[in-house]
């Protein structure tokens, strides 16, 4: 036997016998239990506390004891699916939530912080879009404050977008550079798309009922299509078709 299977053995003895000193941990279903028990009861208290709501009127939607929820809450017991299912109606979140990872308190914190960073950069926006009007119109700063009695210091943070522009003074400043409001509207975005549909369902519902039923009837897809195509057509053109189907007609 040479040196290198004589170290190859002490060295596998020497590994056995540290595997005996160290003890095995073994798994401990009830340890896991209690874990899962109490992983759930901080989504469910997140999820009412988050809804605003007391538990005693979640006891009182689920026919317990508030003490029964407040358990829930604690993981000192925890809710059938029936039950999590009815909590999720009430406090108004998926019931997947319950069995999630993250509450919705840091959710509401990441959602905050998109919120300022859309109002800083619509800010932006909107001042970028009255310093292009205005410089569109060869209108200086000083003859812009003259017009709106706004100070001129104001409007060039305005523009610059360092702060908001009040509604009020937007009218005004909008009016005196020959723009409408809607010109600094959002309408790239998601939340721009939204408020431009919610826009037109507006305009929608306003229309005479007739018009709306006709719209609304899949089968006039086609009659709302050609009337698209008359609306861009230019005006001789449109005057020969009126006047194909004038003919067609006597």
């Amino acid at each position: 036997m040479d040196f290198k299977d004589v170290s190859a053995r002490f060295k596998k003895t020497r590994e056995s016998a540290e595997q005996e000193v160290q003890p095995q941990k073994h798994y401990d279903p009830a340890e896991s239990f209690r874990i899962r028990g109490k992983m759930i009861g901080v989504l469910v208290r997140d999820a009412r506390l988050n809804a605003g709501r007391t538990l005693e009127e979640c006891a009182r939607k689920l026919q317990v004891t508030p003490e029964q929820v407040e358990r829930w809450e604690l993981g000192d017991d925890t809710p059938s699916l029936p039950q999590l299912e009815l909590l999720a109606y009430y406090l108004d979140v998926p019931v997947t939530h319950f069995w999630g990872t993250s509450t919705l308190e840091a959710s509401e914190h990441d959602y905050s912080r998109v919120q300022m960073e859309y109002l800083a950069l619509r800010d932006r926006m909107v001042g970028a879009l009255l310093r292009q009007a205005r410089e569109s119109l060869e209108l200086s700063l000083e003859a812009l404050s003259e017009q709106t009695a706004i100070p001129v210091e104001r409007i060039n943070a305005y523009e610059f977008g360092e702060i908001p522009i009040p509604m009020h003074e937007l009218s005004v400043l909008a009016n005196a550079v020959k723009k409408n409001i809607n010109h600094f509207l959002e309408n790239s975005s998601h939340i721009g798309e939204l408020l431009t549909l919610r826009e037109q369902w507006k305009q929608f519902v306003q229309l005479p009922e007739e018009i709306r039923n006709f719209a609304a009837n899949p089968l006039n897809v086609g009659f709302i299509e050609i009337a698209m195509l008359f609306s861009q057509m230019p005006t001789d053109r449109l005057r020969s078709v009126g006047e194909s189907i004038l003919n067609i007609t006597m």
